[in-house]
């Protein structure tokens, strides 16, 4: 998409919810737009549906996702966010799809309240041919629906008599980063040093990832700062993070 046709992320909003399979999986770009987000006084929440537990092939599940667990409330620390959730009824993987995943995350959605919703890409591909994780793309397509579920209240409707979860008809946007679609891009500055941060902190996982071969600030690093180079090129010339953005 020519740069010009690529629009600012909405800024209007006040609360935020990201969405995502994995520990990890916002750091490897959203964060750093996370990060200008939480300096500039917008809360943001994290929602995890796996704790990434066959994410590490040198460690047994329950191992890895201690691990990975603690890694990621260290990262989100890192870049403005203290509230870190994880669901305990999703396996990594073979995250499957249905009523149960959009109850989950209807649930979450009323309770945090956000205006904004994060996900990750739920295309097929990441552009050029990589095909994507199903978990990425299950859980993606799951938040573009639950945001219309949890502001129905015929839908779910045991949330709001045995858990008192009133509808939320509040999201207003939901943001979709690393599709291959972008619509809307955030310029990034100072968070470049706190994403870079975020995403070194998931050391054991970076070690763990075959020819990654690197330290894991070293390859944090390299990998953001390519990320939001190549984002920049697109709008504007600033380093930037790219969503695909659906109203509500």
């Amino acid at each position: 998409m020519p740069a010009e046709h690529l629009s600012p992320m909405p800024k209007d909003w006040q609360r935020a919810l990201a969405v995502v399979a994995h520990p990890d999986d916002l750091e490897y770009g959203a964060a750093a737009a996370i990060a200008e987000w939480t300096a500039a006084g917008r809360e943001v929440s994290y929602l995890l549906v796996t704790r990434g537990e066959a994410g590490i092939d040198g460690l047994a599940p329950a191992e890895s996702a201690a691990v990975r667990e603690e890694e990621q409330r260290a990262g989100a620390a890192l870049v403005g966010v203290h509230t870190v959730e994880f669901l305990d009824h999703h396996h990594d993987g073979v995250i499957e799809p249905g009523r149960t995943l959009r109850r989950d995350l209807s649930a979450a959605i009323r309770r945090h309240r956000p205006e904004l919703l994060v996900t990750l890409n739920h295309h097929d591909t990441w552009g050029g041919g990589r095909w994507n994780t199903p978990d990425h793309r299950v859980v993606g397509r799951a938040v573009l629906d639950a945001a219309g579920d949890a502001g129905n209240r015929w839908i779910f409707r045991d949330l709001t008599a045995a858990k008192g979860l009133a509808p939320w008809n509040g999201v207003r946007w939901v943001a979709v980063a690393g599709s291959p679609h972008p619509t809307h891009a955030a310029e990034v500055g100072p968070g470049i040093d706190r994403a870079v941060a975020s995403l070194a902190a998931h050391a054991t996982y970076i070690k763990g990832l075959r020819g990654s071969g690197q330290d894991p600030h070293t390859y944090a690093r390299t990998f953001i700062e390519q990320m939001l180079r190549n984002g920049g090129e697109r709008y504007r010339g600033h380093p930037a993070t790219l969503f695909q953005v659906f109203p509500r």
